[in-house]
């Protein structure tokens, strides 16, 4: 729906050097669909981005962190690296702006490789996300792209949804 609803801006995110993934099509607990329902998912907003941008989407990340082996395998005939998260700023209970950035910035799990979860329709994101920033390059982080972050073979995937390497 975002795609049909914000092509211009899903073309700016991509011209600007940042990675498309993919959240499926239509927001569902993956792990109670079938293979060819988990499939339709992912393959409706692919062949969506694939023709608005020509862009090849290869990163998914499962609606509400549900996954499964199935979906697993099933993106990854697809495509895809199923992905998760292992920092959650929690900013989708709109607890405001310092919330998120202490909830973030003081993390237990934050640490080099971290993957933080954010939203963009969240009613305090966008005015976290600077500060957001500033404070973890102050604290001698840095931000890549996903597909720089990832590992693309010989790893599996733990019970928090981490990629581990074999």
């Amino acid at each position: 729906m975002w795609v049909d609803t914000y092509p211009d801006d899903v073309k700016m995110i991509l011209a600007e050097g940042h990675d498309l993934g993919n959240h499926s099509q239509n927001h569902k607990n993956m792990s109670r669909l079938s293979d060819s329902e988990k499939e339709a998912e992912l393959m409706s907003v692919h062949n969506k981005v694939k023709d608005l941008t020509g862009y090849e989407m290869f990163l998914f990340r499962p609606p509400y962190g549900d996954y499964d082996n199935s979906l697993v395998t099933t993106a990854k005939k697809c495509g895809y690296y199923a992905i998760q998260w292992d920092v959650d700023s929690l900013d989708w209970k709109d607890y405001g702006v310092e919330s998120i950035l202490k909830t973030v910035t003081e993390n237990e799990h934050l640490g080099n490789g971290s993957i933080i979860l954010c939203h963009n329709g969240a009613k305090y994101t966008a005015e976290a996300l600077d500060t957001m920033i500033t404070t973890l390059k102050d604290a001698g982080y840095t931000f890549v792209p996903l597909s720089e972050l990832i590992y693309k073979e010989k790893y599996h995937m733990d019970n928090e949804g981490r990629q581990i390497k074999d």
